[in-house]
């Protein structure tokens, strides 16, 4: 393989003569083999990096720290990586030592060299485009790093949020679908008291629509960024006014409402944001597992469980029982969740690492909030797609488990009292008569009084009261 040779701090090493990144990201790449995931793999941290970049080489050109020609290919080569290429050429595993530098410099290396192409210099003739000296200028990993991480969280939660919208749609409209279904409610896995399929579903859309909003929300706390701080926040080999003018820039490059922290130090070793995003994700991920463990229980049997709705299909389910479907579509969201809630123990336990002016586990928590948001992507589509549109209705089954209960009892409690409905409830249950039956065969009520009070429309709402 032809090489060219570079040098560092360390000495020299071979880099591949075609590669794009240099002799700094080729050792990081040799240190650190560890999830075999590269940085590339989140386009969006790749895409907020080069917007970094451009907008702290338009801020350089502006206080004439940068001249026209270097500035123009920096930039140059960040609208490349911003529209998609050269993704390959960002390598470092996503868990690396340093605090991130070794990212940093995979992104100056990279773009710098990219800028050399354009100038017509070869790779890694860095006299004329320095990752250091040109790329990096007015920044340290400490502000650049943590800066493009939020911005790259932002982008990676407007590519989710669309899916977890979908999600809640088609729940929405399986609760439009099912809103005559009526069923018995279950508290504590016993039968509780009349409902329809419909407000199941309704209920599941209610509970993602809330996260939709804090998510959102989330989003807005990190648009608060450290960039023009440097090294621990106090500016140093910045010109005065430099972090604000970076700000405005990259806000309008990247299209976000980002501001500079009230306080750089602070900002630069605190990792609450990220904490609190992740958090979210976490609750997310909560009410998804709870959301697919009861679509589960409710397609359970099919014979001899509660079999109140039939979910798609799939595949086949068993090795050895003829005729078997699983629900995999639920059990894999559930599985996504509990990766998602651990990723949040992750983050929570690295931002508490955190020492003095710099937090250097940042990259653990940034590879974390990306993958939970990566993986919830792709998870809530699967749901959506695979398993919540093909739901069916078993509507024969969910009436006679009504029919059957004795939840329907409570209905009757303001009627017949208390005492009545208990001594009822439980000679029904020791018998296996009806509620019904009981009821008219003590005298309680009428057959009409009964038909009348165990209207569904009677059972799934509050009482109108007579003007």
């Amino acid at each position: 393989m032809d090489t060219r040779s570079e040098y560092d701090l360390l000495g020299t090493l071979d880099v591949p003569a075609q590669a794009y990144y240099g002799i700094q990201t080729l050792r990081a790449s040799q240190n650190f083999k560890i999830t075999g995931v590269p940085i590339g793999h989140f386009p969006e941290l790749i895409k907020a990096l080069a917007m970094v970049k451009a907008a702290a080489a338009r801020t350089n050109q502006e206080f004439g720290l940068l001249d026209d020609t270097k500035t123009d290919a920096i930039v140059y080569a960040c609208q490349d990586l911003i529209n998609g290429q050269y993704h390959d050429q960002f390598i470092v595993d996503v868990i690396q030592g340093g605090a991130g530098t070794s990212t940093n410099m995979n992104a100056n290396e990279v773009i710098a060299n990219i800028g050399l192409s354009k100038l017509g210099f070869g790779l890694g003739d860095y006299q004329h485009l320095h990752p250091n000296d040109h790329v990096n200028k007015s920044q340290s990993t400490n502000d650049a790093y943590p800066t493009a991480a939020r911005l790259g969280i932002q982008f990676a939660a407007d590519n989710f949020l669309p899916a977890l919208a979908q999600l809640k749609e088609a729940l929405e409209a399986k609760g439009q679908m099912f809103a005559s279904v009526l069923k018995m409610g279950r508290t504590q896995l016993q039968d509780a008291v009349p409902m329809t399929l419909g407000q199941e579903f309704n209920a599941f859309a209610t509970t993602l629509g809330e996260d939709i909003d804090r998510i959102q929300d989330a989003c807005a706390l990190l648009c608060e960024v450290n960039l023009g701080g440097t090294a621990i926040g106090t500016g140093i080999n910045t010109p005065e006014g430099y972090s604000q003018k970076a700000i405005e820039k990259l806000a309008i490059i990247s299209k976000k409402p980002l501001t500079p922290a009230s306080n750089l130090v602070e900002a630069t070793s605190d990792m609450g944001a990220f904490v609190f995003f992740s958090g979210i994700l976490k609750r997310l991920a909560i009410k998804l597992s709870k959301m697919s463990n009861d679509l589960r229980l409710l397609s359970s049997g099919p014979r001899t469980g509660l079999g109140e709705i039939k979910l798609p299909e799939m595949q086949p389910g068993s090795s050895i029982m003829p005729g078997k479907v699983n629900p995999v579509i639920p059990e894999a969201m559930n599985q996504t969740a509990y990766q998602v809630i651990a990723s949040d123990l992750a983050v929570t336990l690295a931002a508490e690492a955190g020492q003095l002016q710099l937090n250097a586990m940042e990259p653990m928590i940034i590879y974390n909030v990306l993958n939970s948001l990566k993986m919830l992507r792709e998870a809530c589509d699967m749901l959506n797609q695979k398993c919540i549109q093909g739901i069916q209705a078993n509507e024969a089954t969910c009436l006679a488990h009504v029919e059957n209960s004795i939840g329907i009892i409570t209905a009757l409690v303001p009627h017949i009292g208390y005492s009545n409905a208990s001594r009822i409830a439980r000679e029904a249950l020791l018998t296996g008569a009806t509620v019904k039956s009981l009821i008219l065969l003590e005298g309680l009520l009428t057959e009409d009084q009964l038909n009348e009070l165990l209207k569904p429309e009677k059972m799934i709402a509050p009482t109108k009261l007579s003007s």
